[in-house]
């Protein structure tokens, strides 16, 4: 059975994360997926605060996204919603929805406190901050990520990045362990 993730709305806005989470999804050591409420959350919450993105850019974006990992829409998951209690914010009901209805083992979120383990293990499903969730990508196999790494820095071309210079951007946005630990794998 392959192991699957649910991606909440927050490790999806910043542009690099989303990037290294979606290229990460198409390796094959897991099964990423979102639902419709996560990307409109996410793409609704960057032209929020990126409105110099026109609506058009953030639609091709999102395109590309889905096109990247085909089967990464979770469906069916909204009556499961109102049943669902415990969660600090009621609003997050859909993410953890999303994980039942796809028999996700994880939610990886920048928001730990608000999947609190008591409620989300009497679903099988755990709460992973993205940084523990790339060290155990790393883990499970490291040269594929360095591998997703190095592509992800050359397809970017406006501006141009460098490996190095996609690992800070990723630091800033709390993948700090994981680049650590990525900038031993790549001068090795």
């Amino acid at each position: 059975m392959a192991f699957i993730v649910v991606y909440d709305a927050c490790v999806l806005f910043p542009a690099p994360l989303r990037d290294l989470l979606v290229r990460l999804g198409m390796v094959g050591l897991f099964r990423a997926r979102w639902t419709e409420r996560i990307l409109d959350e996410c793409f609704r919450n960057i032209l929020h605060h990126r409105p110099d993105l026109r609506p058009e850019q953030l639609a091709r974006s999102r395109s590309l996204l889905e096109q990247a990992i085909p089967d990464g829409l979770v469906r069916g998951s909204e009556p499961l919603i109102e049943g669902i209690r415990g969660l600090p914010d009621p609003d997050d009901r859909h993410v953890l929805a999303a994980a039942i209805r796809c028999s996700a083992q994880l939610i990886v979120t920048f928001n730990l406190k608000d999947f609190p383990a008591r409620v989300l293990s009497a679903y099988d499903v755990e709460a992973r901050h993205p940084d523990d969730f790339v060290l155990d990508v790393i883990d499970l196999d490291g040269a594929a990520v360095a591998r997703v790494l190095r592509e992800q820095a050359a397809a970017l071309r406006s501006p141009p990045r460098s490996v190095h210079e996609v690992l800070a951007l990723l630091r800033q946005q709390g993948l700090r362990r994981s680049v650590t630990r990525l900038t031993v794998l790549l001068e090795a």
